[in-house]
């Protein structure tokens, strides 16, 4: 079912929010008896990845090697894997973490797209100084207890300027952050239970838009409205086969080209008289023919165009053709 990807600046309040998403889409899946859907909450702390892995600030590692940083590639390959294993028609997944780059919810919508399921982005909101505050009283309390169990993992101050220095922020313009829904730091119970409500009715309720996969991504099978090359090859070399086997010994003459509908007469090829028509010449012309018609990949017209019109446009380029030899 629904991915719902939240984001937000680091120490923004995600996790909690993550949290209460979790708790209110258990209630709601409770109410369906049987429940139709099943529910998973996928983090950095879920998978034991620790916040160390993000940073790239210029303390820490060279400006030349921050685009290559390969712990927070390998975090997101995780957080990717742990993603893609879950979610199918029949899953809420949660996937809560900084999600600060754009590229990577884009990759994300895609994931939700090819397996047919709606995605969301749930941005947490919140000033910059707030989210400042949080992170520097954890680091705080972290040197006085000795990160103490329990204690959320704080990030390291130029680590954490240089994440909100990278976060890009989800823009609802673009197809793969919308619908984008938020929860302001200051919201209260109740008006979070209203976003919740509006997630539920855009991911699960009875009035959700039906996704399509892409079109790029659909197989065609191998019929006259599926494999549009595929046919084309088909019937023209089947052509040229007849031409060959009907064809006088001396050339000229009539080929009679069937066609599948029953109501149609048949085609018929004019051969130049006089002149027997090679195998070299007859597949050059189709190949010069199928070189001309290829461009009908993907119109429109392409995907409800049958055989007999293929054959149709062949035998009349044929017959053109041994007009102008003659």
């Amino acid at each position: 079912m629904p991915l719902i990807v939240v984001s937000g600046l680091p120490t923004s309040g995600k996790t909690t929010r993550a949290k209460q998403l979790h708790d209110y889409l258990f209630a709601r899946i409770a109410e369906t008896q049987p429940p139709k859907y099943r529910l998973h909450l996928i983090s950095d702390d879920s998978l034991s990845i620790s916040r160390a892995v993000y940073d790239l600030s210029p303390d820490t590692v060279r400006l030349h090697t921050r685009s290559a940083n390969s712990s927070e590639k390998d975090a997101r390959a995780a957080l990717y894997a742990a993603v893609k294993r879950v979610l199918s028609d029949k899953d809420f997944v949660i996937l809560d973490g900084l999600n600060y780059i754009k590229g990577w919810r884009y990759q994300l919508h895609c994931e939700a797209k090819a397996m047919r399921t709606p995605n969301c982005i749930l941005r947490v909101a919140c000033q910059v100084d707030q989210a400042r505050q949080v992170n520097e009283e954890r680091l705080r309390a972290g040197q006085a207890a000795e990160q103490t169990d329990g204690l959320a993992e704080p990030y390291e101050p130029a680590n954490w300027d240089n994440l909100v220095f990278r976060y890009e922020e989800p823009n609802p313009m673009t197809r793969w952050d919308s619908p984008l829904f938020a929860v302001l730091w200051d919201d209260d119970a109740a008006q979070t239970k209203r976003t919740f409500d509006d997630i539920w009715d855009a991911m699960a309720g009875e009035g959700r838009k039906a996704v399509k996969p892409n079109q790029s991504t659909v197989q065609r099978g191998r019929d006259a409205g599926g494999d549009y090359l595929y046919v084309l090859e088909r019937e023209t070399q089947d052509i040229v086969k007849r031409i060959l086997e009907q064809q006088g010994d001396d050339g000229g003459g009539e080929v009679k080209v069937p066609l599948s509908a029953a109501d149609k007469d048949d085609l018929v090829v004019d051969l130049p008289p006089g002149k027997k028509v090679g195998l070299p010449q007859l597949q050059r012309l189709r190949r010069a023919f199928i070189g001309l018609n290829r461009g009908g990949i993907g119109l429109e017209r392409v995907g409800t165009m049958a055989s007999d019109g293929m054959r149709d446009m062949f035998v009349t380029y044929l017959n053109d053709a041994f007009e102008k030899d003659e």
